[in-house]
């Protein structure tokens, strides 16, 4: 018994005398878009790239241009103390010289900047002011503490100089993500104003 098996049809691809035609007028317009790509397009490009990344607030992964720094280098107490009567939250990261410091830094500086002016953040080199890192009480650094809603406190006692003025200032140890939407987390979190009321 013989099983019939139809043949399959050969597809031949004739070109017309003028198929050169079309051919180079599609070349040639593949040349004119490359060449427009690389002339104006470009830009564009540029311009959509930087929009993308400014629209990405917590995106980490390519260097931004933050601007200048917004973190502020501890020097002594007394400009600290200045710092917290101006009544902003600071937060204040504790480093000493490790290949963690460096993601740290750049995470400061992000958040730093996204959230200027209304809380202030602060870097202290604890090699170069072992006293004030020491009064925090704390083995492993670096470590982040975030210090606010300074008061007045009642004078407990006599106070000798009458120029001195006491402050109570709540100290909260951060312990949330390393990035801009974890400080933002934990400051809705602890009820810290991030913004200007309206």
């Amino acid at each position: 018994m013989k099983i019939y098996k139809p043949k399959k049809k050969a597809h031949h691809c004739r070109r017309s005398r003028d198929s050169n035609i079309p051919l180079q007028i599609s070349e040639s317009k593949s040349e004119e878009a490359a060449n427009q790509l690389q002339m104006g397009d470009s830009t564009f490009l540029d311009r959509m790239l930087l929009q993308l990344r400014s629209t990405c607030k917590y995106y980490s992964g390519y260097p931004k241009d933050l601007g200048p720094s917004r973190v502020l280098h501890f020097t002594s107490e007394r400009e600290f103390v200045q710092l917290l009567h101006q009544g902003y939250p600071v937060v204040v990261a504790f480093t000493i010289r490790s290949n963690y410091t460096q993601h740290l830094d750049r995470m400061l500086e992000e958040a730093a900047a996204e959230f200027y002016p209304n809380i202030k953040f602060m870097r202290v080199e604890c090699p170069k002011y072992p006293g004030f890192c020491i009064t925090r009480q704390k083995n492993e650094y670096p470590f982040i503490e975030i210090f606010h809603s300074p008061q007045h406190a009642g004078n407990e006692g006599k106070v000798q100089d009458p120029n001195i003025t006491r402050y109570s200032v709540k100290v909260v140890p951060y312990n949330y993500d390393m990035s801009p939407y974890g400080f933002r987390e934990f400051f809705k979190r602890q009820g810290v104003r991030t913004s200007d009321p309206k």
